[in-house]
């Protein structure tokens, strides 16, 4: 059941991240462009004496420059940064993460399993001393005081991905070894499927 939250909310999580960054850079694009056309349309305005349409290209640039959209780079950027922390855990749930693994197919089967359970347990150690570091880092950074240049947020909200994306694919890797361990399945993603291509060729 814990389990089962905890996937769910990695979903929503990693959902809501790349919804939220996809709409905030459509919009910033949106308004940049929108001030220049607008900008041209008073110019066009003026030299064509244009008086009412200069009133109204007036007010609207006014109001679109009001609208202050400078700290949004710096958001999507923050996004991303979440996105790809909280992704790379995602990817060992799913077994999509590129791996060569052309040496371990030549052994013997008790070498693969051998080389198999070390790779987990090197990959478990590196992720758990990134979450310790990352934890003393965020820790630090906190005392400092430390704001962002734009949004001017606290900047260990922002690191504290870090420890907490490692964290989750800490215990991803756990919880792949452990599969390994009692099942002899290791989660694997055909890089040459593509989803619904199979729904697709069954109803034709």
């Amino acid at each position: 059941m814990v389990l089962r939250i905890l996937d769910r909310f990695e979903e929503i999580l990693l959902s809501f991240l790349i919804a939220a960054a996809v709409v905030l850079i459509f919009v910033a694009v949106v308004h940049r462009y929108s001030v220049g056309i607008v900008a041209d349309v008073l110019s066009w305005a003026r030299a064509s004496n244009f008086i009412e349409l200069q009133g109204y290209a007036r007010s609207f640039y006014r109001w679109l420059v009001s609208i202050n959209l400078t700290w949004a780079q710096e958001a999507c950027i923050y996004l991303f940064v979440w996105m790809a922390k909280f992704g790379a855990a995602y990817g060992v749930r799913l077994g999509i993460h590129v791996g060569v693994d052309v040496l371990v197919e030549r052994m013997s089967p008790k070498n693969q399993r051998l080389m198999i359970i070390i790779a987990f347990l090197a990959c478990i150690l590196f992720t758990a001393i990134v979450a310790w570091i990352g934890t003393d880092f965020v820790w630090h950074i906190s005392k400092t005081g430390q704001i962002s240049a734009d949004l001017e947020m606290p900047m260990w909200i922002v690191y504290l991905a870090v420890p907490l994306g490692s964290a989750l694919m800490c215990f991803r890797f756990i919880q792949a070894l452990w599969i390994y361990l009692t099942t002899g399945a290791i989660a694997h993603h055909d890089h040459g499927h593509v989803d619904g291509l199979e729904d697709e060729e069954a109803a034709q």
